[in-house]
């Protein structure tokens, strides 16, 4: 783990926010991020892009992500799934995904989603939700 490292920090995160992890990937729920249906997948590695991944995890990352946003869709029944990965402000490589209900308005559809992020933070509903996803993930993967 490398020192003021958010994404690396979350190896020592409560069990309520994790949906899985595995030797390669994690997917939690990040620090700022508490809203229900929102989460980070990782590399448990501390690597800072995609490009300098591995042969293994660049392999498994599409897996992990198809997996993970099925699980998503599936457990909070919504029919759209953001994936996003900028990793400027936590240099870490990890994609945030986002379950997008079809109640939001147009106006927050696509990367719009991301000005909301303050107005829904909610750590109690971000963590109810958080077993069926995990649920829904770990009879995929199984």
């Amino acid at each position: 783990m490398t020192v003021h490292c958010v994404p690396c920090s979350l190896e020592r995160a409560d069990p309520s926010l994790v949906i899985f992890r595995d030797d390669l990937w994690a997917c939690e729920i990040f620090p700022g991020f508490e809203v229900p249906g929102w989460f980070v997948v990782r590399a448990r590695r501390h690597v800072l892009h995609m490009r300098d991944l591995d042969e293994r995890e660049a392999t498994t990352y599409g897996a992990r992500l198809r997996d993970l946003t099925a699980a998503v869709s599936g457990a909070l029944d919504v029919k759209t799934v953001y994936i996003v990965s900028f990793g400027e402000r936590h240099p870490h490589f990890h994609s945030l995904v986002i379950g997008r209900g079809d109640d939001l308005p147009e106006r927050h559809r696509s990367a719009d989603i991301l000005a909301l992020r303050e107005s829904l933070v909610d750590l109690a509903a971000a963590k109810a939700v958080a077993p069926a996803v995990a649920a829904a993930y770990s009879s995929r993967t199984a």
